[in-house]
């Protein structure tokens, strides 16, 4: 069974979609169409933008999202995929590839949340930090010990955990985890703690636009962040999505439950390899490539 799987953020670069847009009408289509909905010209940003004005929170996620979409319509039938996953924001491209939003909405979602999490980061000072090689349990143990916010934010692959909160509160958790043996505790270069209660201003204004967009019946189950198992009731796939902001990001418990299900071969659809590096990690076993236009 084939699963595609949709990047976050983080996976943007400089040129990003200009080999889609040169090689196919529909992709300058469906770029042109996505600068009316934003307002502004997101593709000279992602063409020829730099490397900091791609790193604005409310260019990077419809960017990436672009990106992930545009190339899964560009691959037309060849693109049938048979279980969805995506990555934080990349769960919104997984839901516009498997027919539950249109792209419209879809894109007007993405814009959306990224200025609620821009809005809910200037509200209080907060950030995140990679833990490497601990056991899950330990690093949920030590964070739940601390005064102040900070909570397991991404498990991303065995031994690969972030965690997010109030800045001091991270620091603490940090210095403790070294102490109990992590290789690595490094704080991460964010503009605010996601996945955590701290985007609650976030998920709220969120909550309200995903409650007055148009939910369809999906092609095939997504498997979404927060209860890291296939879904195909929308009004379910809604709350989860509701639910995001605020909730980890069950990476490597969903791929683990999509390979369960009957997943061999997993393809990354958008910009760069993180998913690919992840899946390594998580089993080594499983074919795991990156969708390419064709020919």
């Amino acid at each position: 069974m084939k699963a595609y799987i949709f990047p976050g953020q983080g996976a943007q670069f400089t040129g990003m979609g200009l080999d889609l847009y040169e090689k196919s009408s529909l992709a300058q289509e469906y770029f042109e169409k996505a600068n009316k909905i934003l307002g502004f010209s997101i593709t000279d940003i992602m063409f020829e933008g730099t490397a900091e004005q791609l790193k604005e929170t409310k260019v990077t996620q419809p960017a990436i999202f672009l990106h992930s979409v545009i190339l899964a319509k560009v691959l037309g039938d060849s693109f049938q995929p048979e279980m969805v996953a995506g990555h934080s924001l990349g769960e919104l491209s997984a839901l516009v590839a498997n027919g539950v939003l249109s792209f419209e909405d879809g894109l007007k979602l993405v814009s959306q949340r990224a200025l609620a999490m821009q809005k809910a980061c200037e509200v209080q000072k907060s950030t995140m930090a990679a833990i490497i090689g601990l056991e899950d349990a330990l690093v949920e143990e030590v964070c739940a010990a601390i005064d102040g916010v900070v909570v397991a934010a991404n498990y991303n692959c065995p031994g690969q955990l972030v965690i997010s909160g109030e800045i001091e509160a991270v620091e603490k958790a940090c210095e403790i985890l070294k102490e109990k043996g992590a290789k690595m505790a490094v704080m991460l270069p964010v503009g605010g703690a996601f996945h955590s209660p701290m985007m609650e201003p976030a998920r709220e204004e969120l909550a309200a636009a995903i409650e007055a967009t148009v939910f369809s019946n999906p092609t095939c189950p997504v498997y979404q962040n927060v209860p890291a198992s296939a879904v195909t009731n929308p009004d379910e796939i809604k709350k989860n999505l509701m639910l995001q902001l605020t909730a980890p990001v069950k990476w490597t418990q969903s791929i683990q439950a999509m390979i369960a299900d009957g997943a061999t071969e997993f393809i990354e659809v958008g910009p760069g390899k993180v998913l690919q590096g992840l899946m390594r990690k998580i089993d080594r076993r499983m074919a795991a490539s990156g969708a390419t236009l064709p020919e």
